[in-house]
């Protein structure tokens, strides 16, 4: 018997604000936990962290004037979660920072969604944009479809 998994989705555009940016870790916790990865395990917390940062990047490195961002979380394998944040800032590629001294009070983040991601980049989005993905492998499957 062939086994068949499931694609699950969400995406939700939201203002280019520190207030989209906290609604878009939310919405990533609320949607995982419908899918079976409840607040404080370790892949809501990983994906929490994950959002948080590349959202907060959209907002403060990704931001044109009355546009948005895109947020989008997908899991089509069973060992796989995406997270993919899009912006309209296609010039401005993320690269992690690896020599933050201790007094700097920024360049840390993308080190953090290394850390917590299989694999992360970015590529282009047309006809202007950036998305910055990251991969977060899943221990198990979720409970709930």
């Amino acid at each position: 018997m062939k086994s068949e998994i499931s694609t699950r989705q969400f995406s939700q555009f939201l203002s280019a604000t520190p207030r989209g940016a906290r609604l878009a870790r939310l919405l990533a916790v609320q949607q995982l936990d419908a899918w079976g990865w409840p607040p404080g395990c370790a892949v809501s917390e990983a994906a929490a962290l994950v959002v948080a940062e590349l959202a907060a990047n959209a907002v403060t490195h990704g931001r044109v004037h009355g546009r948005g961002f895109r947020l989008a979380l997908t899991v089509d394998s069973p060992d796989t979660l995406r997270i993919d944040v899009v912006d309209p800032r296609g010039d401005r590629r993320p690269l992690a920072r690896r020599a933050a001294g201790p007094a700097d009070e920024t360049g840390r983040g993308l080190l953090l969604v290394e850390a917590l991601a299989a694999r992360w980049g970015s590529e282009p989005w047309p006809p202007s944009g950036k998305a910055v993905w990251a991969e977060i492998a899943l221990p198990c499957p979720a409970i709930n479809g």
